[in-house]
């Protein structure tokens, strides 16, 4: 196989075609990738054989040599054995060199897979002889908020189940960049639910905890729409459920949308394409918050709630304030929806 970085998609496909290369190297911040492929290697042997051809080591209680050694050995009455080496982002560059000479002369019954889950490797030296010897290397990237959404959507369609929009921005911003705690979430309801049924807001209330009506999806709502009789009553539910409900993601769903807000007023192409591909989302029912926004407030406006929210975000952290996260959040909120433009 010729070195190149690959894609998970195209990653879980060569694992379950069981084609594997000889040696993987995946890192990167997002972990969720990386413990599908993990698990994914581990099924390269059969579950009878893994006493004999299955070696899961741990780097930082496991010298590079010892690794070495693990792959050269030869597969007990199979084709070939498996060599795990997990928590390698936890060892320095140095560590890497004994097994950087194994890679350079590899066993061909043995596949090797270190990992570096949540950060890149250390030693460029180990990345460059993995691709030179026609290994994979695998950066396991975090999602852009903006593709958080297709990829729930991907996974849900998967997973032989549809989603209604509201349901799928509940789900964004109730576990917000979590893929693994985002695809536990989906595997509940696939349980529950049944093949081929819909993923409502109701679903969600009722299988997850996560309420319909008191939300980030409905309080952005109510903010683009100037509603402030359900923005305040929105703030004070989150105020008596703060465990569903942390402000940092609700700061980060405001800058989002605000932001949002920001490009569409300077978008060249004003259409429903236009604004979609400046927000990049996927369907028009996305843009409902976005239209209001742009009906109700100006760039000016924007630029101010802007300003605002990340003051917001950073006090709420203890950053230069002693306040309670709630109290500021409502004082946000008549900010935002009392907000003049005016310098």
């Amino acid at each position: 196989m010729a070195a190149e970085t690959v894609t998970f998609a195209s990653l879980k496909s060569q694992f379950a075609s069981r084609k594997a290369a000889g040696i993987y190297l995946l890192h990167g911040e997002e972990g969720y990738f990386i413990d599908v492929i993990l698990k994914m290697a581990e099924e390269l042997v059969d579950e009878a054989d893994r006493d004999f051809n299955l070696y899961t080591l741990y780097a930082p209680q496991t010298d590079a040599a010892t690794v070495s050694e693990a792959c050269q050995r030869y597969p007990m009455m199979a084709d070939r054995q498996v060599v795990i080496v997990k928590e390698a982002q936890n060892v320095s560059a140095n560590w890497f060199r004994p097994l950087k000479a194994y890679v350079e002369n590899a066993s061909p019954s043995t596949v090797l897979v270190v990992a570096c889950r949540g950060a890149v490797c250390k030693s460029n030296e180990f990345v460059k002889a993995v691709q030179k010897a026609g290994g994979t290397v695998f950066e396991s990237k975090k999602l852009k908020d903006s593709a958080l959404a297709g990829a729930i959507s991907d996974f849900i369609k998967a997973k032989g189940l549809s989603v209604e929009p509201k349901a799928l921005s509940m789900l964004r911003d109730y576990v917000g960049s979590d893929l693994s705690r985002i695809y536990n979430e989906v595997d509940k309801l696939t349980v529950t639910l049944g093949p081929g049924a819909m993923i409502t807001p109701e679903a969600i209330e009722r299988n997850i905890g996560f309420s319909k009506d008191f939300n980030n999806y409905e309080f952005i709502a109510a903010i683009s729409s100037r509603d402030a009789d359900k923005a305040l009553t929105i703030v004070n539910y989150f105020r008596s459920n703060p465990k569903n409900n942390p402000t940092p993601v609700t700061a980060t769903v405001l800058a989002n949308f605000f932001t949002n807000l920001l490009c569409c007023f300077y978008a060249p192409d004003r259409s429903e394409r236009g604004l979609m591909a400046t927000c990049g989302f996927k369907w028009p029912s996305q843009l409902a918050d976005v239209n209001r926004g742009l009906r109700n407030y100006t760039a000016a406006q924007t630029v101010q709630i802007l300003s605002a929210v990340r003051e917001f975000d950073a006090m709420s952290k203890g950053n230069g304030s002693r306040q309670d996260p709630y109290d500021l959040l409502l004082s946000l909120t008549y900010r935002i929806l009392t907000t003049t433009g005016r310098l």
